[in-house]
C-alpha cells in the first residue's frame, strides 16, 4: 500500500538547498510532490512579473525540474489560483501535509492564508517556514511597534541579533510520489516569442540554483577582493551579479550570509570588502521590510509632500529615456544594458533614476514601471524601495538637492569610457576626454568620429545646469510641508 503523500509548494524558493520545507517534507519518510503554481488569479495575487523576469522565471523552472529528477522526483506545473489548485489536487492525491516557505509581503501572505483556509476545510496539515530574509519584520521593530525607517540603525540591529541559523542541506533523495498531471511549461508562455527580444538575456545569463552557487563561490574566490570601490565601477566586473538569482530564490540570504563569513574568517584581508558587500544584502533586506509595512510601496509616496510634486508629463522624453536616446551616453549607456541584459549597473542605476525624476521632473512611478518590465531582477521591495530614495519621497532618502551630474558620474566611475563605448558604440571614436559630454566636440573631431550630432547620436535632451535649476525649484515647492 503506497503512503499518502505531501505537497511542497515551491514559491519565489527555486532550489533544493536551505530550504525548510522541502527539508522538513523529505524528513518525514512520506512520498512528496513539488508543485508550482503560476497564480495571476487569486484576488489577493502579487504584482504580475514584468516580461524579464517571466523569462527568468521559466528558466529557472526549468532548472528546477532537471535538479529534481536525480533525486526520484518530478516539478507539477499549475496555472491559476493557488489556493484552488493546492487543494484540489490535495484531494487528488490523498494528500495528508502541505509544506511551504513563507514570504513576508502583504500579498502572498494573503494567498498563503487562503491557501491553508482551503485546505484546512478538507482536513489537510500546513506547515509553514520563514525562508525569503535573515530576520523576520516582526523582530525589528521600533517602539511604536514600527518597522525602521533609516538603513544604518536597521543593519546594526539586524547584526546585533547574530548569525541567521545555518543553511540546510539539500536531500540526497526523495520518496517521489506518482505526479498528478502537469502543464506544459510552453503553454505558459512565459517566453517571448514574436519579437523574440530575449536574445541579450540568453547571453547574459543561465538561471537556476547551480549557477547561483558557482557565481558565489566565484565572486567571494576573486571579484570580492576590491568590492568596496569597484562596486562603483561599471566599466569593471566589481559585483556580484546574484540580485536575479536571489529574486527567485535560487540562494538563500542566509547561504550568502555564511560563505561570506567563512570566507572573511579564511581570508581576514577580505574582511571590509565582504562587510561592504553584506551590507548590500542588508539593503535588499531593509526594502523588503519596508514592504512588509508598507505593501503600496510601488504606488504610494512615503512622503506625504510628495503628493503634491509638480510632476511633469512628457511622453517625448520618456521614451527617448527608456530607449537610451538622452544625449547623455552614460545614461543612454545604463538604459541600453538593461534593455539587452535585463540588469543595469547599480551606481548607473542612480544615475538614471536621478536624471529622470530630476533633469526630466517625470514621476518616479514611471520609472518604476520600467524597470519592473524589463529588470530579470525585479523585487517588489528593492525596486521602489531605491526609486523612492532617488526621488527623495522614501524611507532613508536622498537629499532633495542631490542631483546627479551625468557627465561628471560619468567621468569619475568610467574614466576611459569603456562602458559607454560597450553600450553606445557610435561614441567609440570619440576620445576619452570627449566620450561623456560630445556635444563640446568641435566640428572637426565630430566629423573625424563619423558622428552627427542629432543624427547618429542625439544631442542633450535637456541642459544639465537648467534642468537641475528646474528640480531644485520643483523640490522647493514642497519643502515646507
Amino acid at each position: 500500500m503506497i503512503a499518502p503523500p505531501c505537497i511542497v509548494w515551491f514559491r519565489d524558493d527555486l532550489r533544493l538547498s536551505d530550504h525548510p520545507a522541502l527539508h522538513a517534507a523529505s524528513r518525514t519518510g512520506a512520498p512528496v510532490i513539488c508543485l508550482y503554481v503560476l497564480d495571476e488569479e487569486s484576488r489577493a495575487h502579487a504584482r504580475p512579473l514584468g516580461g524579464a523576469a517571466r523569462w527568468w522565471l521559466a528558466q529557472s523552472l526549468r532548472a528546477l525540474q532537471a535538479s529534481l529528477q536525480p533525486l526520484g522526483a518530478a516539478l507539477v506545473l499549475r496555472r491559476g489560483a493557488a489556493a484552488e489548485v493546492i487543494a484540489g489536487i490535495a484531494r487528488e492525491t490523498g494528500t495528508i501535509a502541505v509544506y511551504w516557505n513563507e514570504i513576508a509581503q502583504a500579498p502572498h501572505r494573503a494567498v498563503a492564508d487562503q491557501v491553508a483556509g482551503a485546505l484546512g476545510e478538507i482536513g489537510v496539515v500546513v506547515e509553514r517556514f520563514p525562508g525569503d530574509l535573515l530576520v523576520a519584520p516582526p523582530q525589528i521593530r521600533n517602539k511604536e511597534n514600527r518597522g525602521l525607517r533609516v538603513f544604518t540603525p536597521f543593519w546594526r540591529r539586524v547584526q546585533s541579533l547574530g548569525d541567521p541559523a545555518k543553511p540546510l542541506p539539500a536531500p540526497k533523495k526523495l520518496n517521489g510520489a506518482p505526479p498528478p498531471a502537469s502543464d506544459a511549461l510552453e503553454s505558459w508562455h512565459l517566453e517571448p516569442a514574436k519579437p523574440d527580444w530575449a536574445i541579450g538575456l540568453r547571453e547574459s545569463w543561465t538561471p537556476g540554483e547551480a549557477s547561483a552557487r558557482a557565481r558565489l563561490q566565484q565572486f567571494l574566490r576573486g571579484t570580492v577582493a576590491g568590492y568596496s570601490s569597484d562596486r562603483d565601477r561599471p566599466d569593471r566586473d566589481g559585483t556580484s551579479r546574484l540580485s536575479p538569482h536571489l529574486r527567485f530564490g535560487e540562494i538563500s540570504p542566509r547561504q550568502i550570509w555564511h560563505a561570506s563569513h567563512f570566507v572573511a574568517a579564511e581570508h581576514p584581508l577580505l574582511s571590509a570588502d565582504i562587510e561592504k558587500f553584506l551590507s548590500e544584502l542588508g539593503w535588499r533586506e531593509f526594502c523588503r521590510h519596508l514592504l512588509f509595512d508598507i505593501p503600496d510601496l510601488a504606488t504610494r509616496n512615503l512622503q506625504p509632500s510628495f503628493d503634491a510634486f509638480p510632476w511633469k508629463h512628457d511622453d517625448k522624453a520618456l521614451r527617448a529615456w527608456q530607449r537610451g536616446r538622452t544625449g547623455y551616453p552614460i545614461v543612454d549607456a545604463g538604459m541600453r544594458e538593461l534593455w539587452h541584459t535585463g540588469v543595469m549597473h547599480n551606481r548607473v542605476r542612480m544615475v538614471v533614476a536621478s536624471f529622470l525624476v530630476k533633469h526630466l521632473l517625470i514621476d518616479w512611478r514611471e520609472g518604476e514601471r520600467w524597470f519592473w518590465d524589463t529588470l530579470v531582477d525585479a523585487d517588489a521591495g528593492s525596486n521602489p524601495a531605491n526609486w523612492q530614495w532617488v526621488a527623495g519621497s522614501g524611507a532613508d532618502a536622498a537629499p532633495y538637492f542631490r542631483v546627479f551630474n551625468p557627465i561628471l558620474q560619468g567621468e569619475k566611475f568610467d574614466p576611459d569610457g569603456v562602458y559607454v563605448r560597450r553600450w553606445v558604440p557610435e561614441l567609440t571614436p570619440l576620445p576619452d576626454k570627449l566620450i561623456h559630454q560630445p556635444w563640446t566636440a568641435t566640428p572637426l573631431e565630430l566629423a573625424s568620429a563619423g558622428i552627427e550630432l542629432g543624427k547618429t547620436y542625439p544631442r542633450p535632451i535637456v541642459d544639465h545646469k537648467a534642468g537641475r535649476e528646474r528640480a531644485l525649484k520643483a523640490y522647493a515647492t514642497i519643502r515646507g510641508s
